[in-house]
């Protein structure tokens, strides 16, 4: 399937590839950014302003452990100046999209490089959730803005400038979530799957545990009969869905237990959750309702 979308994308490259080079080599046009997930556009975005042209790869409402590319994204890959990945492997596609862009000039950013991992001895070598910490999202976001002025250094100063701003919101934002998550009485939950490692870690939380242990690994029964044990061992409260992902085995744990499901979106871009404050503040506000 993926060579396909390969070969498709191949043939668009080769019929549009002169008109988007064009433009940026007379240096009229907007930077080029691909990224992967909706936090990053936002990154992009708030960062490079009216400088750039943003086009995010995983779609608002898709998982990105099953995403796949189209020819025109990949298209776009191939005339674009940066690639913004979160890294950990969570982009397992990125090698053969950009073997298939063949693009000498992109700038393909590890924006997650530099962090400490949690749960390293996973498949991918670490949870790769960073951007679900704030203060890993500053780390992302001054990743984003070094890439830009990287490419486009005649503009440093109005990176540099919306950088700050976007930092400091980043940094009230995660003021404003300590304060919050400090109130809270309960202190555990069971997540999906392990997205909320590092949002735990940061607000003294606790994941007891997680339906799916790796991504598309669908849960035996007996093993969600030791999650529902261990739910009432713990007096757990509630357990964490994902609009992106199928609720029937969290539903079926929070049935058996009598718990609360609660839907928590890790990527957001939908209408509401566009930005990544607002998609943390939306999340908060899910979690309060079962854990305060």
């Amino acid at each position: 399937m993926f060579r396909r979308y390969v070969m498709l994308a191949l043939v668009l490259i080769g019929s549009l590839l002169p008109l988007g080079c064009a433009e940026r080599l007379q240096g009229s046009g907007p930077i080029r950014v691909a990224a992967s997930i909706p936090p990053l556009v936002d990154m992009a975005r708030q960062i490079g302003g009216s400088r750039v042209t943003v086009v995010g790869l995983v779609a608002p409402g898709s998982s990105v452990h099953t995403y796949e590319p189209t020819p025109r994204q990949v298209q776009f890959v191939s005339t674009a100046d940066i690639l913004l990945l979160n890294g950990v492997n969570l982009e397992f596609w990125a090698p053969k999209v950009i073997e298939a862009a063949n693009n000498p000039k992109l700038r393909v950013v590890n924006t997650s490089e530099g962090l400490t991992l949690l749960e390293q001895n996973s498949p991918e070598g670490g949870n790769p959730h960073v951007w679900l910490d704030p203060q890993n999202a500053i780390h992302q976001a001054e990743r984003v803005r070094d890439a830009l002025i990287a490419v486009d250094p005649g503009h440093r100063a109005t990176y540099e400038e919306n950088a700050a701003r976007y930092i400091g919101e980043l940094q009230a934002l995660d003021q404003e979530i300590a304060a919050q998550t400090a109130t809270w009485s309960h202190r555990r939950f069971v997540a999906f799957h392990s997205a909320w490692v590092y949002f735990a870690k940061r607000y003294n939380l606790q994941q007891a545990a997680a339906i799916e242990e790796f991504p598309g690994k669908e849960p035996s029964p007996e093993y969600l009969a030791g999650i529902v044990g261990l739910v009432r061992e713990l007096r757990v409260p509630a357990v964490f869905a994902e609009p992106q992902l199928p609720p029937q085995a969290a539903q079926a744990v929070a049935t058996e237990a009598q718990i609360k499901v609660v839907t928590l979106d890790p990527l957001g871009g939908v209408s509401g959750r566009e930005t990544y404050v607002q998609l943390m503040r939306y999340n908060v506000a899910q979690m309060a309702e079962a854990l305060k």
